[in-house]
Formats: structure tokens, sequence, C-alpha cells
């Protein structure tokens, strides 16, 4: 399997190199030459494996150079009962006919875990087989910020830099990440939102000689190593939404996804599953205020909004404005043509908009690709009803992926939504919601109530270039 840009400017390279790039030489990102296929025989092959299994099976489709025993050992070691003690991706149903998946069970208590934790594994492995060492440079709007800290902290030949927008995560957000106290973890609290965060890293990225000489990653969805772990899950929950129906029916049974999108990374691994094969019927993006995707899916229009018309929002994760997962999409949109891919990228800087309507046929009917907003109003609404049913209790994320998933029922097509992260995380919009006070374990406790450590800085390239050259590991 070989890997080349969405922007035309980097030959063909296999999985590892691709894994220690992060963002392509010419400023695009990485995608498969071509996806490789799943049939029915091969699921049903796959349908008694646990979760490591399987997800060896599955990353074995995308990592070809790395040899399938070491693959297994990586795969055991991430999602074993150490990082997983209470299961993986258990699927349990909720009111109005809607299943959740739940992709929350791990360190951080969110969904980014369950790439997060493969990437902690391959990583080191591509490292230690290069004889290197990586500074990793990332940017998050809540959740990938503690996943790749917790996934990295501790290693030798590895320096995280996570980037945070000032303000705009929850108290729990914030204590899980600037409580580490590792040497090799550096949090940075940028003045500004995520999208300025983000454009910071890809200036730092796209400065090809200053990343060289700072041996510069990344671990947020522009690595593609995210995209491919997060395919897997898409596989296991077809495979247990459909283990109660008949086999001779299996091979025709679908399902919808609904899937809270900020980044457009974990749906774009839904895409990619459907384009492998696994029968996924629709993927239905749900968005919170900031609705740019939304508008997108619905009008052929890709509007991306400034730092100020970007709302801070009580689902704030989804606090994204400008999706860079979206140019993955957009390259197979535009036929896998990097000079159209080119162009409507000038086409953005120059106007604003990038104006897709000619395209707009081919989202639903060619790619299965359905959205819906949520508010705040919606949030609490729907952590409020799903309570009253069920006592189940949603974070305010995946209750915006409840909401618009509601809007997408169709008959005879199961709707699963995908689970984000543990309600704890977002106690003030729960106790809004419900009036409850969620308990907390005492190490969560301890993590809340400890000590910080942050560098607050302005949104200065100049200032995060000195900050990395006198902190990398080299």
């Amino acid at each position: 399997m070989q890997y080349i840009s969405t922007r035309g400017g980097m030959e063909p390279t296999d999985f590892c190199e691709t894994l220690l790039e992060g963002l392509a030489p010419d400023g695009g990102l990485a995608v498969p030459t071509q996806l490789p296929r799943i049939d029915a025989e091969q699921l049903e092959v796959w349908r008694g494996l646990d979760y490591a299994g399987l997800a060896t099976e599955v990353l074995g489709l995308f990592a070809t150079d790395i040899p399938r025993d070491d693959l297994a050992e990586m795969c055991g070691r991430a999602y074993g009962p150490h990082n997983f003690p209470d299961g993986i991706a258990p699927l349990r149903d909720i009111d109005g006919g809607l299943t959740l998946v739940g992709l929350s069970e791990g360190p951080t208590l969110a969904f980014k875990d369950m790439a997060m934790q493969f990437l902690g594994e391959v990583v080191e492995y591509a490292l230690e087989r290069r004889g290197t060492t990586l500074n990793i440079l990332g940017a998050t709007s809540g959740d990938t910020g503690s996943a790749a800290e917790y996934a990295f902290r501790g290693k030798d030949r590895i320096t995280v830099f996570m980037l945070s927008p000032q303000g705009r995560m929850s108290a729990f957000q914030r204590a899980q990440m600037y409580s580490l106290t590792d040497e090799n973890i550096h949090n940075i609290a940028i003045d500004g939102v995520f999208d300025d965060a983000q454009n910071l890293v890809k200036a730092l990225a796209g400065d090809l000689e200053f990343k060289r000489a700072q041996n510069l990653g990344a671990v947020n969805s522009i690595n593609l190593a995210r995209i491919t772990s997060q395919v897997v899950y898409y596989v296991w929950a077809w495979l247990r939404a459909s283990d109660s129906v008949d086999v001779d029916a299996r091979e025709t049974f679908e399902i919808s996804v609904t899937v809270p999108s900020g980044n457009f990374g974990n749906i774009l691994a839904g895409y990619f599953a459907k384009g492998m094969g696994v029968p996924i019927r629709r993927l239905v993006l749900a968005a919170n205020e900031n609705n740019v995707l939304d508008e997108f899916f619905r009008t052929g229009v890709y509007r991306p909004r400034s730092a100020e018309q970007t709302l801070a929002t009580s689902s704030p994760s989804m606090d994204i404005s400008k999706a860079s997962n979206l140019e993955r999409f957009l390259f197979d949109l535009l036929d896998r043509d990097a000079e159209r891919m080119n162009a409507a990228w000038r086409e953005l800087d120059e106007t604003g908009a990038l104006d897709l309507t000619a395209e707009l046929p081919r989202l639903k009917d060619e790619f299965g690709f359905f959205s819906g907003t949520s508010t705040h109003a919606d949030r609490l609404a729907t952590i409020r009803a799903v309570h009253e049913a069920t006592g189940e209790i949603i974070d305010p994320h995946t209750a915006d992926g409840v909401k618009v998933a509601r809007e997408h029922i169709e008959d005879g097509v199961p709707i699963l939504v995908l689970e984000t992260a543990k309600p704890a995380k977002f106690q003030e919009t729960i106790t809004e919601a419900i009036g409850v006070e969620l308990p907390l374990s005492d190490e969560l406790r301890a993590m809340l109530s400890a000590a910080q450590e942050v560098v607050e800085m302005p949104g200065d390239e100049q200032a995060l270039r000195a900050y990395i050259e006198g902190n990398a590991a080299q």
C-alpha cells in the first residue's frame, strides 16, 4: 500500500514514512493510492475476532510495510485490558431506536483513545526502526491533546508540543492535559480559537527546512494513521450490529452512522470504511453552532469562518470552522485530480468560499453524506430526554449526534451514533441539563485538584518556533 498527497507533490510512500511525515511536503494530506477492499466473505471471517485481532487485520491492509507479528503485538498492547479495562467499543441501545457505539472506554475517556493508543505504539516502533527522534506538534480543541499526551508520555524518542485555545475547553479537559508533569510533554495555550492553533501547526509543518531541522511530526487527524485506526471501529460496529442478523441476510444488512464532527477526521474514517466495502448506507454528520460542514453538505458551498466568527459552545471539541480532513474527501469529490484540488484552494484563499454546488447531488447519491446542526438548547433537551427514557447520561457532543440522528432515521436501517466522551468531562452542561452531579473516582478528583502547568503564548509563529527550538528532542 502506497500513499500520495492530495496536492500531487509527493512521491508514493509507505505507511511508516507517511506516519512520521504528518503534513505532506507540498502542504497536502496523505491518502492511499486506492482503498483496500473488504467483501462479505472477509467480514464473516473476521466476525469472531476480538478488537485487537480485528485491528490487526484492518490495519494490516494499510500498514503493509510492518510485519504482521509486529503489528499484532502493537494492537494487542494498544487495545488490551490495560488501556480498556471495562471492555472496548460496546454497542448499547437508547431510546428512539438508536444505538450508541461506546468509544470512550479508554484512559482519557474520549473516542480519541481508540486511535491514539495505537499511534503511541506505531510511532515509537517506526522511530526505533529508523533510529531517530520525533517532535510532535499538534493542536487540540479538547480531547485530541489529552489522548495524545497520555499515549506518548514518558516515551524516550518523542516530545509533544500541544497547542490549545485559551479558555475554550472544559475544566476537565484542561486538567487532563495541564496536570501532566512528564518532561516530554509541553502544553501551550494559544490566545485565540482552535483554528488559530491549527494554522500555526500548518505553518510550521509547511516550512520544510524548519520541519526537517526539528524532526516535526503530527498526531492530530491530519496524520493518516489516526484515520486508518479509526476505520477499525466502523468495521467492528457493523459486525456487532449484525451479530443477531440471520446469516443469509447479513450480506444485504446495512447500517447508517451518525458522527459528531469538528475536524472531519472521525467521519472520514467512516467514509473510508464505506468505500472499502463495509455496508454503511448513510454517513450523517452532526455539527454544533459552528456548522460550516453542515452548510457544505446541504448547499455545496464550503465557507470557513474566521476566529472571530467561531463560537464557544457547550460541545467545545467541535468548535472548529476549518476542517482539515475535508481536503481528503474533496480530493475524491474532485476525482482525485491534484490540479483541481490546488485550484480549489486558490479559489478558497481568494474568495473566502469554495463553490462546489455542481457536485451537490453526488454528496448524497454517490457518497452517502447527510448532515444536520444541533444547538445548546438541543443538547440540553437531548441529554434530558435520553436520561428520562433510559437512565443513560450522554455527553454534549454525543447529544449533538443523537439529535441529528433522529432527523435521519429510515425504516429498516439501524442508525448508530458514535459516542465521543464520558459525560464527566462536561459536568457543567450535564448539571444544567438534568441537575445531576456525576460521581468521580478518587483518581479523577486528584487530577482535577492537581497543580496545572501550561505555557501561555500569543498566536505568534515566531514565539512558537523559538519555544520548540529550545525544548525539542534531538
